[in-house]
């Protein structure tokens, strides 16, 4: 299923410019527990009389994405409901659910082909729990120069469900990182969310923060660090807090360095031994 889902995004970014475009703004959404949760999803085609080729697919944290909505089964209106606009589609979500926290695709079906949207993170309830806490890693002071970019991450351990991750360097907002995650026995994920900035930047001097929000309303968790030559790793990662925190040295990481599309793009894989 999962390799189904990855050969549907690369056919339809082979016919998306030219037959239809469709794009979710909201890259992230937070609800509350029993809410009704509203995805939308605005397209350049007039999906007024053709709303019965909309599907909606729903990824979890460590699983494959399944198809939740075939909107043309849309007469008996049940848990999820499609909502039509001339050039938008709406998933509607009622009496939501922790466990229905993930990653919502739309897609239409053009010919034999379905063509997804960019997926909407949808966090519903609190994600944090008493086991939580983020760490922030940075590179070994020799260990980046050969590559000429610098890798941080964002651990973020313990946590229920997704959260929101965000970067800013010396105030200035960054893109949204890559993120990796891990799923342990009992459920809990560990998410590792990943930039990479060039060396120079990195070396500086500019102070790089990471913040985590777990839910809609409670305190985000920042941990901020900058560059410096003499830096001494510390040797254990304390709870979450609101309180900067100096990272964590790390020897290496290894990133993927392919995309769909074949472009080069980096990705986490998989951490080695932090540097004691």
């Amino acid at each position: 299923m999962k390799m189904i889902f990855a050969e549907y995004l690369v056919l339809s970014s082979l016919v998306l410019g030219v037959q239809l475009f469709l794009h979710q703004t909201q890259r992230i959404q937070f609800v509350e527990v029993n809410d009704t949760a509203k995805i939308h999803c605005s397209s350049t085609k007039d999906l007024k009389g053709g709303g019965w080729k909309v599907f909606w697919y729903l990824r979890r944290e460590g699983e494959k994405p399944t198809c939740i909505k075939h909107c043309f089964d849309d007469q008996n209106v049940s848990k999820f409901a499609c909502k039509h606009e001339r050039h938008s589609s709406t998933l509607e979500i009622s009496t939501i659910q922790k466990t229905e926290s993930g990653i919502y695709y739309c897609a239409y079906k053009y010919s034999s082909y379905l063509i997804f949207g960019n997926g909407s993170s949808l966090i519903v309830g609190d994600s944090y729990t008493k086991n939580s806490w983020v760490m922030l890693l940075v590179p070994f002071p020799h260990g980046s120069q050969v590559t000429g970019a610098a890798n941080l991450a964002c651990v973020i351990h313990g946590v229920s469900s997704l959260v929101h991750v965000s970067w800013s360097v010396s105030g200035e907002l960054q893109e949204q990182g890559l993120t990796h995650s891990l799923k342990a026995k009992d459920g809990s994920l560990t998410l590792i969310n990943h930039i990479s900035v060039p060396m120079d930047t990195w070396t500086s001097g500019k102070n790089f923060t990471c913040e985590v929000k777990f839910n809609s309303s409670g305190n985000s968790v920042k941990k901020s660090t900058r560059y410096s030559a003499g830096f001494q790793p510390r040797v254990s990662a304390p709870p979450a807090s609101e309180e900067p925190q100096g990272g964590i040295l790390y020897a290496h990481l290894d990133f993927d360095s392919r995309n769909r599309n074949g472009s080069t793009l980096q990705r986490p894989a998989r951490g080695k031994r932090v540097k004691p």
